[in-house]
């Protein structure tokens, strides 16, 4: 008999590629059946996945939608929004605990949560603005705490984004070349990781190997990239010459229109230490070897997903 996975956030970009890989795998397709778990089960993206999967209204503001919407449970995918403002770490962290705790209520047997490394203890307390990343961790030491079998997949920076957030992307210069500013060194590496694309392959790979894999956490990228690299796959993606420049961290806050300090200090960190932290070459190489299937490179990606800067 079928299992039950709930996957929280199945109409966006993690969760739905957990459930589009789910339901394509042919062993997990048969291993798991998908209830989604949407605040709105009325809204576009959730009525088209009612045409493949069982879809339940779950909305972290309420516990009794999510009683209702774990009961029976085996595996749960979850995952939390960011918070802007000054207790935006203690409202991420405690819609994390929530859905937990439920979890755990409710007899769900195995929990997979989407992390992110803390900034604050990767920095030893330097940065503590990163708080999208710090709930998050803050979330993840707290699941390994209960009484439930667990793993995590923990994502690198998402190739989406270069589309995404236009307010990083490269911009024109008078010259006619495009330039992207950063306050890094031009060799500072990024994790990359095609999130629509590959969600599904690491977090699958959990699926299919629960006992394996439990406690254990992805760092999932295809593989790290300097920002020289990236800036060479933009230029070759749009046909553009862009060019990378490293400017003053204040310079660059002044192009970020809201959560400049999260950015700023996120790329310093990064800088220092690594978007995963120490040890980041070695974790990103274990993920990627252990993930289900082929990885998207960001060479290829923009073979599918074309893009242009204007």
């Amino acid at each position: 008999m079928s299992k039950i996975l709930a996957i929280f956030g199945a109409t966006g970009q993690q969760g739905g590629s957990v459930l589009n890989y789910v339901l394509n795998d042919p062993e997990l397709s048969q291993k798991y059946k998908i209830r989604a778990i949407t605040r709105d089960v009325n809204s576009e993206k959730a009525k088209q996945l009612k045409e493949k999967v069982d879809v339940v209204q779950g909305d972290v503001s309420s516990r009794a939608s999510l009683e209702t919407a774990l009961t029976g449970v085996h595996t749960v995918f979850a995952m939390t929004t960011p918070f802007i403002g000054p207790d935006a770490l203690e409202k991420e962290f405690n819609n994390g605990k929530t859905i937990a705790d439920v979890a755990v209520e409710k007899g769900v047997q195995y929990f997979i949560f989407s992390t992110l490394p803390s900034v604050r203890d990767i920095s030893s307390g330097k940065y503590t603005a990163v708080t999208p990343f710090d709930a998050k961790a803050e979330i993840e030491k707290y699941i390994r705490g209960l009484p439930i079998k667990s793993a995590f997949y923990c994502p690198g920076s998402f190739m989406e984004n270069f589309a995404f957030q236009a307010f990083l992307a490269p911009k024109e210069a008078p010259d006619g070349t495009w330039v992207m500013s950063r306050p890094n060194s031009p060799k500072t590496t990024m994790p990359l990781i095609d999130a629509v694309g590959n969600s599904g392959n690491f977090v699958g790979a959990i699926l299919a190997e629960p006992d394996k894999y439990e406690g254990k956490r992805f760092c999932a990228a295809t593989r790290l990239y300097t920002l020289e690299e990236i800036v060479a796959v933009l230029s070759k993606a749009t046909g553009k010459t862009i060019v990378y420049k490293q400017i003053p961290v204040e310079d660059f806050k002044k192009t970020i229109p809201f959560m400049a300090d999260v950015f700023a200090e996120g790329f310093q960190a990064q800088e220092q230490w690594g978007y995963f932290g120490p040890g980041e070459k070695e974790l990103v190489a274990w993920a990627a070897e252990n993930a289900r299937g082929r990885l998207t490179p960001f060479e290829e990606y923009f073979e599918t997903h074309p893009i242009q800067f204007t």
